[in-house]
């Protein structure tokens, strides 16, 4: 608004003479006004006016909590469904005939405000130019779209889920205050598990303030290390009353909690988008305290059968290892150990008898063996040929195994060596073959 240039022709129903300064002379802008060179008041109404003229007209959605009607005009205040704002607006005649709506408290409606200033009371407006209820089947397609939205993103997926633990120590409790629901869950699971821990947190559950309330409570508990699961519960009521559970803000705090969520919202029919989001989806909140802890008496009833169980393993362990003791006691070689001593002293004398006959048969057939070879090595000895009358001559001065083979060897005069079988005697050749003695 400051770049704004101070032209009096611009202000609706003002005029020069009115103003007690030339035009000429007024500050260009807002930021060049001082104490000796103010604005007058008109000037400033005038600026803002065409500001807000230049506004554009902006559809909103939000709840009737007050209306008053004058003539066949509506005053009426609209509060936001989530948070802690209002509106004061009018709607004139010629809206309201046109449209032909039935306007009450509690209305949930969309309009198309208009901001409007008035110079001479220096008011702001909101003029509604067009209003429609919001019907069931708009919530519902709202609704729709922002759970398949949101399901797109991988916000609903199975895997993102986290298991429950199976006996918490501290159960986080997220309901009205003073509620049927709370007093459902806090019975219900007292009597499944008389020792079970509750931090509880009241909140509203349907409302514009709904939202924001159970979000710093799911935050809050969600800090608190303590907390092992948190549970929101509320009863029954109208699709208006569950809006705050298909809030998308409160979908995703649920969806950034690190610990487990149970949603217990309304009836087995009711089905807001906070149950798709969370990690488990009771019910009813009498559902939820049978899901989050166990029933003592179940599990008293389990941990005796499973006593009984493995006492019976047990017993059947030890039958069987007994009897298989017996059989083995049973056995020859343990009624009698000696028996197999025997038996095996027994084959040992045998194998010793075999080993040693085997190793008198060997030697006695080697025995024969060189027996035969040395009759055969002695028969075959030059000794035995000299025994049957064959002698050896050898040239005397020769050298000791010059044998005379032939006469040419021994010429008439040779000094000749002849070893018969009984030794050895000289001689002299006499030439063709005659032998003379010594």
């Amino acid at each position: 608004m400051d770049d704004l240039h101070g032209d009096d022709s611009l202000v609706p129903g003002g005029s020069q003479t009115e103003s007690p300064k030339p035009a000429s002379t007024l500050p260009a802008t807002a930021a060049e006004t001082s104490p000796d060179n103010p604005w007058p008041l008109h000037v400033l109404s005038g600026k803002l006016k065409q500001h807000i003229d230049r506004t554009p007209a902006v559809w909103v959605e939000g709840q009737v909590i007050e209306l008053s009607r004058r003539g066949g005009n509506a005053f009426l205040t609209l509060r936001d469904v989530d948070r802690e704002a209002s509106l004061p607006a009018s709607v004139w005649s010629t809206v309201l005939n046109r449209k032909r709506i039935h306007l009450e408290r509690g209305s949930r409606v969309v309009a198309l405000l208009k901001a409007e200033f008035w110079i001479k009371t220096g008011r702001l407006n909101m003029s509604v130019k067009d209003i429609r209820p919001v019907g069931l089947g708009d919530l519902l397609a709202r609704i729709e779209k922002l759970r398949q939205a949101l399901g797109a993103e991988g916000l609903f997926a199975e895997s993102r889920k986290r298991r429950l633990p199976l006996l918490p120590h501290r159960i986080g409790l997220i309901t009205g205050r003073d509620s049927d629901a709370k007093k459902d869950v806090l019975r219900n699971a007292a009597l499944r598990w008389p020792a079970v821990d509750f931090d509880v947190r009241e909140v509203a559950v349907q409302g514009n303030t709904a939202v924001g309330q159970i979000i710093r409570a799911l935050k809050s508990l969600d800090e608190d290390p303590h907390i092992d699961v948190i549970v929101i519960a509320r009863g029954g009521g109208a699709l208006e009353d569950l809006l705050p559970f298909n809030s998308e803000d409160l979908i995703r705090a649920v969806a950034a909690a690190t610990t487990p969520v149970v949603s217990a919202i309304g009836h087995e029919a009711d089905h807001p988008i906070l149950d798709d989001v969370a990690d488990l989806r009771a019910s009813t909140p009498t559902d939820a305290a049978k899901r989050v802890v166990p029933d003592v008496a179940e599990e008293l009833a389990r941990v005796r059968q499973a006593r009984a169980q493995l006492r019976r393993a047990v017993e059947r362990l030890v039958d069987r290892e007994a009897d298989r003791l017996h059989a083995l006691r049973s056995r020859p070689v343990l009624a009698s150990p000696e028996t197999a001593l025997v038996l095996r002293s027994d084959e040992v004398e045998r194998l010793r008898r075999h080993a040693h006959t085997a190793v008198s048969s060997a030697v006695v057939r080697a025995l024969d063996q060189v027996h035969h070879l040395r009759a055969q090595v002695r028969a075959l000895s030059p000794q035995k040929t000299l025994d049957r009358g064959y002698a050896v001559v050898q040239l005397s001065n020769g050298a000791p195994h010059d044998v005379v083979r032939s006469p040419e060897q021994a010429p008439e005069g040779t000094a000749l060596a002849v070893r018969v079988a009984e030794g050895r005697f000289a001689a002299v050749s006499a030439g063709h073959g005659e032998i003379n003695e010594d």
